[in-house]
């Protein structure tokens, strides 16, 4: 087939401003629990965020995505109540000084935020056999996680506050939501305005976890592949762009 000039994006590269726009996005982004405003959403800024997520990749071209927008009052106490009922499950899974540590995190917002919004999966949009979906049947699951990430980044542009409530059982979030059997709710978040960003994520914050050295999770050929003189320099490079990620810029 013979592409028309019209089929082509007409740009190829990003400007410097817009790529440096892109990786502050990334590099911004936090997973938002405590610092909410009840501030309304503007329409038009909410559109926009979900637009976003729905021009995320998917295998096939399948979107198994669809969108719930939970305002209710009445509905946000209904999750609140299944979180909780989770979180003193989870909060029994750890021991000693971690199970305090773990008691003491805020890990939703979901009474906090304006809207709650739930990114289900249908499984059987695009039909019983999909393109690319032929031999891992989860890519559906997968694409639908591209569309969280598209509208967390689109959000942290808008200065917009994102959270992920996964302290939750998924059979409850069905029932709420009267999601039908086929439909997985994949990431329930909170979204709003908020008081301030983090500098850096929350839980490396508190001491539960630090960021990982990328080069210590880069290999070559095959897993856990050794690098060869040849690789030197990516891993310096790979070293240097981390050391500056950490300071907001890469």
């Amino acid at each position: 087939m013979t592409e028309t000039a019209a089929a082509r994006q007409s740009e190829m590269i990003l400007s410097d401003q817009d790529r440096r726009g892109l990786y502050r996005a990334i590099l911004g982004r936090r997973d938002v629990r405590g610092q909410f405003l009840p501030d309304a959403i503007a329409d038009d800024v909410l559109a926009r965020i979900l637009v976003a997520a729905h021009y995320a990749p998917s295998v096939g071209f399948m979107q198994p995505w669809s969108f719930i927008i939970v305002r209710s009052p009445d509905q946000r106490a209904r999750i609140k109540a299944a979180f909780d009922r989770a979180n003193t499950e989870a909060a029994l899974m750890f021991d000693g000084e971690r199970a305090e540590k773990y008691r003491a995190l805020k890990l939703e917002g979901i009474l906090d935020a304006p809207i709650n919004l739930c990114i289900t999966c249908d499984r059987d949009r695009a039909g019983p056999v999909v393109l690319g979906r032929t031999h891992m049947p989860e890519m559906d699951l997968y694409s639908t996680v591209c569309a969280v990430e598209n509208l967390w980044l689109a959000a942290r542009a808008e200065g917009l506050g994102v959270g992920w409530v996964s302290i939750i059982q998924p059979e409850a979030l069905r029932a709420i939501l009267g999601l039908p059997e086929q439909v997985v709710p994949v990431a329930y978040l909170c979204l709003g305005k908020v008081s301030h960003f983090l500098a850096q994520p929350e839980l490396q914050n508190s001491g539960w976890r630090q960021r990982l050295p990328l080069q210590d999770l880069v290999a070559f050929d095959a897993w856990q592949g050794a690098a060869s003189t040849e690789d030197d320099a990516l891993l310096a490079a790979l070293r240097h762009a981390q050391d500056k990620a950490a300071m907001g810029e890469i």
